[in-house]
């Protein structure tokens, strides 16, 4: 049933959406068994990335980059100088806060398809670790969300000096703002943590690893399936050949 009260009926329903969200903000409590419930408000979603988009007038120069060098053009940068730098990362997001220090995962599709931005700009995407989605000291709001994405900023700025003077647009995403605006429970783009007690037959849930929950004919499909996000398209396609053998149809190799 829709919010204006619709009513589509189907042999099969399949969710992309995260376990939270399907079980305990979409459906009535009493079409569930308590126990699985309960299970479902113990998966641990907790988001820890953000994510800014950047038009710029010119490629980015980072001095670490000769201009001769295939990095920049032909695959991603990454700002982890050590191990150390990653656990004080971790620690802030512990804390509540983001990394003062980001780890950042840089690429630049422009260089490899102009298409992608106007003649001699060039577009930046930036993935940032770690970034919580409640802040210890209050809620999200634009100010520290600016606040976050001038720590990411200053960062390749100390890699790429006179890279901010580039910039002609910023966008910039908070795990709030991946809430709000895309649905991902708590920021989190895997629909739930990769750990090893989320995976492989715990995920999401033990006992409903089968892209299958407790009724009939209802499948997940989404990252919080096996084997969890990327851009392979896996849990798809293992709930497709799921639903395909449910309703004997044949299987493509």
């Amino acid at each position: 049933m829709l919010a204006d009260g619709e009513e589509i009926r189907a042999n099969a329903v399949v969710s992309n959406l995260d376990p939270r969200r399907t079980f305990l903000e979409l459906m009535p409590g009493e079409a569930l068994p308590d126990e699985f419930r309960h299970q479902v408000g113990q998966f641990k979603i907790r988001g820890s990335s953000g994510k800014l988009n950047i038009a710029l007038d010119r490629a980015p120069n980072f001095e670490a980059i000769p201009d001769s060098a295939p990095e920049l053009r032909s695959g991603t940068i990454t700002v982890s100088p050590d191990m150390a730098y990653l656990e004080r990362g971790y620690d802030d997001w512990k804390r509540g806060t983001w990394s003062r220090e980001p780890f950042l995962d840089i690429s630049v599709p422009s260089l490899i398809d102009p298409t992608v931005a106007p003649d001699g700009r060039h577009m930046m995407t930036v993935f940032v670790q770690y970034v919580p989605p409640r802040l210890a000291d209050g809620d999200w709001t634009p100010d520290r969300r600016d606040a976050f994405a001038d720590t990411v900023l200053a960062t390749i700025e100390q890699h790429a000096p006179g890279f901010r003077d580039s910039i002609v647009e910023l966008e910039t995403r908070t795990p709030h703002e991946l809430e709000q605006e895309v649905g991902l429970t708590e920021g989190n783009i895997f629909h739930g943590e990769l750990t090893l007690d989320q995976l492989l037959f715990n995920r999401p849930l033990p006992g409903y690893a089968q892209y299958r929950g407790p009724l009939e004919r209802f499948y997940m499909c989404g990252s919080s399936t096996h084997p969890g996000g990327g851009v392979m398209g896996a849990p798809g396609y293992n709930a497709a050949h799921e639903i395909l053998r449910d309703f004997k149809r044949k299987v493509a190799a």
